[in-house]
């Protein structure tokens, strides 16, 4: 059952990734850096929401406090990645020919979890919590951004589904862990 699993995860990464065009190649590539101008434009402004809501010192424990979540989920995706050792799809025999790598290159060997599914959701959700009092619509946002990010990385040919739906989930559940983390730190620093 596990193997047919993985076949259709094969198959499902193969119709996706071949359904790319030169014409938003682009475009996804852009949405995959994650240094590049369209994610740090969402972290200024994430930044801004939380100072003007928050207040500096509340930002600046909402700062530590993803920049821990996003040092946790890095280091355990990795530990996934060469635990589980399942290949990229670019060094997969089976769709390595088939497939579009859009990148230059295909990163290291193992990809299961995806660390930008994981990172990217995080933030999302962590920021979804601590801002949603104040911006009810910023989690319609925050989550098409993420999932966006997320989809990229099977655009461009370095993940499969199954490594980002994971590294979703994975993103969640520390997100969720954090949260808590800077509720209670922020009780240590009232207004």
């Amino acid at each position: 059952m596990f193997d047919q699993l993985l076949q259709y995860d094969k198959e499902l990464f193969l119709f996706l990734n071949t359904m790319g065009s030169d014409t938003w190649d682009g475009f996804w590539l852009l949405m995959s850096n994650k240094v590049g101008v369209v994610n740090i434009a969402v972290y200024i402004l994430l930044l801004v929401l939380s100072y003007l809501y928050l207040g500096l010192k509340k930002t600046l424990i909402a700062v530590v406090t993803v920049a821990l979540m996003i040092t946790v989920t890095d280091q355990l995706a990795n530990l996934f990645k060469y635990g589980v050792a399942r290949l990229r799809p670019c060094y997969d025999p089976e769709v390595s020919e088939l497939m579009r790598l859009v990148k230059s290159n295909c990163g290291g060997k193992f990809g299961y979890f995806s660390a930008h599914a994981a990172n990217h959701f995080a933030v999302a959700f962590f920021f979804t919590s601590v801002l949603r009092a104040k911006y009810r619509y910023l989690v319609f946002f925050l989550m098409s951004w993420a999932s966006i990010v997320a989809y990229s990385r099977i655009y461009i040919g370095v993940h499969f589904p199954l490594d980002i739906l994971s590294g979703a989930v994975f993103g969640l559940v520390l997100s969720g862990l954090s949260v808590k983390l800077f509720t209670f730190a922020i009780a240590k620093f009232p207004k």
